[in-house]
């Protein structure tokens, strides 16, 4: 009997000390939360971890001492300076991570915190919001098909299910285009007193994007802009933020080379291969492209993805005749291809076979691009697929061209050229005492 006691208030005071510090972490994480002038949470279903980075760049630019925290499968704490430290996992991803993250980097000094949501299931979400993150304004990028089986069939299910991160008594931003659900985030959001604000791409003019070196899309810097006009910070100064923000992992690259003696941006788009993605794709990259520059698509066929030949070979007419100047066939198909885009409007003496019944060398690949660029220079994007004999080709012969110029993210978030305003005065002032000293 005295054992059994004894057991039982071992089991008490155990219980007891894990809710005692349970109570006293979760007090320490409030306090902490509490002290940040702005707090903002990133849910939505495409574009959750770029929006965090940019909105990051535009609080840094606007003088707010930041921090920041994307997820996925290269999640990022990005310091105030911009620098980016990789968060390393012993086991699955948990929302339990988000408090260990403000532990570990919200210090008395950080006026800011920017989080990326990580939860999926409702319950989750809402637990994210209410207990750890407890946002001023939420965004929302936008309401697509995912993760149904956590969050709903339906499109309206899926909104209903991001809407439990809205804060209360904040702001909801989102670039959501389509109306009926904009209208469905907007009643969610009156209903715990927050405002809606639409994030209109429309607002964002080709010239801003111009300053990235990267695939990004209005809809992004469109956030970034409202977000900015909320907190008091400039449009100048929120697009040098944003322009200066380190791009995610994987992101496509925007790089020119000389081929031929013109200048051409690659743009090795492969990834994208279905028709929505393609041409969303096309439409925001053309306000990156140099002006006067021929467009050349490169429609590359494995010979097992027959039906997506058919379909891209359907698409040059119907949806990319506008954006595509030349398409150059690689791999397979173009025995059937190149009448099929043909047959349907598309100038013959601007689709140019470079593939499998060619077989051609780098050098007359090169050669015909270099042929088809204007005093512009030309932009070459390559579409579909990867793996093809000549595609590889090119590939190996713009990584090689690239050589040095390659940085990765970890390094080039430390680059000064990236940071905000205020550690590069701080650069520039040590840089005249160093001269000085040395004087």
């Amino acid at each position: 009997m005295i054992r059994q006691l004894a057991g039982l208030a071992i089991l008490v005071l155990a219980c007891t000390g894990l809710f005692g510090y349970w109570w006293l972490s979760l007090r320490a994480h409030n306090r902490r939360i509490d002290n940040l002038s702005v707090r903002l949470h990133v849910n939505g279903i495409r574009g959750k971890s770029t929006v965090t980075r940019l909105l990051a760049g535009v609080l840094r630019e606007g003088g707010y001492v930041t921090v920041a925290k994307t997820t996925g499968s290269a999640a990022r704490v990005i310091a105030p300076s911009g620098a980016e430290t990789p968060i390393k996992r012993r086991g699955a991803p948990t929302i339990n991570e988000q408090v260990d993250i403000v532990a570990e980097h919200v210090t008395p000094e950080v006026e800011a915190l920017v989080i990326e949501c990580m939860a999926v299931r409702p319950l989750y979400q809402e637990y994210s919001q209410e207990r750890m993150v407890r946002s001023h304004i939420t965004v929302i990028t936008n309401v697509r098909e995912d993760h149904q089986e956590e969050m709903g069939e339906t499109l309206e299910e899926i909104a209903d299910s991001m809407s439990a991160t809205i804060p209360r008594d904040g702001i909801l931003v989102t670039a959501e285009d389509r109306p009926h659900l904009r209208a469905r985030l907007e009643r969610n959001a009156a209903e715990r007193g927050s405002t809606l604000i639409y994030a209109d791409p429309r607002g964002v003019a080709d010239e801003d994007m111009r300053g990235f070196d990267y695939l990004q899309f209005k809809e992004n810097v469109a956030i970034g802009l409202v977000i900015a006009r909320q907190l008091g910070i400039s449009r100048e100064a929120a697009l040098q933020g944003m322009w200066r923000s380190v791009p995610d992992v994987g992101v496509v690259r925007l790089r020119s080379y000389p081929v031929r003696g013109a200048q051409v941006m690659w743009v090795p788009m492969f990834a994208a291969n279905d028709r929505e993605s393609v041409i969303l794709t096309f439409d925001t990259l053309r306000a990156q492209f140099p002006p006067d520059a021929p467009v050349i698509g490169i429609l590359n066929n494995r010979s097992d993805r027959g039906r997506r030949a058919e379909l891209f070979a359907d698409m040059v007419p119907q949806d990319l005749a506008h954006h595509l100047d030349h398409v150059i066939t690689f791999g397979a198909y173009e025995e059937t291809v190149i009448p099929r885009i043909t047959e349907q409007g598309y100038p013959a003496d601007r689709v140019h076979a470079m593939g499998d019944s060619v077989q051609p060398s780098l050098d007359q690949i090169l050669d015909l691009v270099g042929s088809l660029a204007g005093p512009g220079g030309a932009v070459l994007v390559g579409m579909i697929n990867i793996h093809t004999a000549q595609a590889e080709l090119l590939i190996e012969h713009f990584a090689e061209l690239a050589g040095d110029e390659h940085v990765d993210e970890l390094a080039e978030s430390r680059l000064v050229s990236r940071a905000p305003a205020g550690v590069r005065r701080m650069h520039r002032a040590a840089a005249r005492r160093a001269v000085l000293t040395d004087g």
